[in-house]
């Protein structure tokens, strides 16, 4: 039997101007799919919002960014909730389901400097601006001779403390600022092997409720199966090794020749120690080759990793 269609679908999202991007993008895609149907935006303020003055990891990481709109889905003013799968914590509560993973854009990090074109350019003692520590890690271990320090507020916030002479670099997201109509302002694209993306970076995520069977039914042909296993594949390493603790981690998944070509790090804050590993597997089980690659880590020794990070 066919699933009727929507005839109202209210989109939770954050209020930043990335946020609204997203959603609106899934609004319009939704608009393309369900011609007849309402899709209003529900805009909401979270605590990750809010709290800008210290780290993300001292105050409880990214979960911060989607408590308030999961409240909206379960007190069923909203249908679905978008974001940034990078921002989805690895372990989510049993009443909440991703229900779709649209397309990846562009995964990688980006330098953004009015001063330099490479990282390489920067001169020793130079300030490079990140929120992340898996960012930090890498460039401690890379570029050690360079200062890291500590970046919060949304992307225009970012970008402002930069021009005003804060940071001779920052290190951002390069989807974002695809997104934002930026891109002018990457200088340079990292590739992987200089910064590992994070889980589902570049990915955009559909929550709702397990319990709205009808509401994934909707969102199916928004998913995209090559991304959504290799990002499925990226959280369960970071799941298997950090659980829902903040560790300096990346996990980075491609689809290779029919397989699933999935790298990860693990790594001291400081970059002293940094262990890496690669698997390959079958797209179609990308929580197992996860898994597989979290085990390969934690035998060349992230355990002692983790034990001096609490995780």
């Amino acid at each position: 039997m066919n699933q009727p269609q929507p005839e109202r679908i209210v989109i939770a999202t954050r209020e930043s101007r990335l946020a609204l991007w997203q959603a609106e993008h899934v609004r319009d895609r939704l608009w393309a799919l369900y011609p007849h149907c309402s899709v209003e935006l529900l805009g909401m303020t979270t605590r990750g919002d809010q709290i800008l003055d210290r780290p993300l990891a001292k105050v409880g990481g990214k979960g911060l960014f989607v408590k308030e709109l999961e409240t909206a889905l379960l007190d069923r003013r909203a249908d679905i909730a978008v974001h940034s799968m990078k921002d989805v914590p690895m372990l989510m509560e049993p009443e909440f389901a991703l229900v779709a993973i649209s397309a990846r854009e562009n995964p990688f990090d980006a330098l953004v400097s009015n001063k330099y074109a490479a990282l390489e350019d920067v001169p020793p003692g130079g300030v490079i601006g990140t929120s992340s520590l898996r960012r930090e890690s890498q460039l401690h271990a890379r570029f050690p001779h360079l200062s890291v320090t500590s970046l919060r507020g949304n992307l225009d916030t970012r970008l402002r403390k930069l021009d005003e002479g804060q940071y001779d670099a920052i290190i951002l997201a390069a989807a974002g600022l695809t997104r934002l109509g930026l891109a002018n302002r990457i200088r340079a694209e990292l590739p992987a092997e200089l910064s590992l993306p994070a889980a589902g970076q570049g990915a955009l995520g559909i929550e709702a409720l397990a319990a709205r069977p009808e509401v994934a039914a909707w969102m199916a042909p928004l998913a995209d199966a090559g991304t959504a296993a290799c990002v499925r594949a990226e959280r369960a390493v970071s799941r298997a090794l950090a659980g829902s603790c903040e560790v300096p981690l990346g996990a980075f998944g491609e689809i290779d020749g029919g397989q699933l070509r999935l790298r990860g790090f693990v790594a001291a804050p400081d970059g002293s120690r940094m262990l890496s590993a690669e698997l390959r597997g079958d797209p179609a089980e990308p929580e197992a080759l996860g898994q597989n690659l979290a085990d390969e880590l934690r035998a060349r020794g992230a355990e002692e990793i983790l034990a001096a990070l609490g995780g």
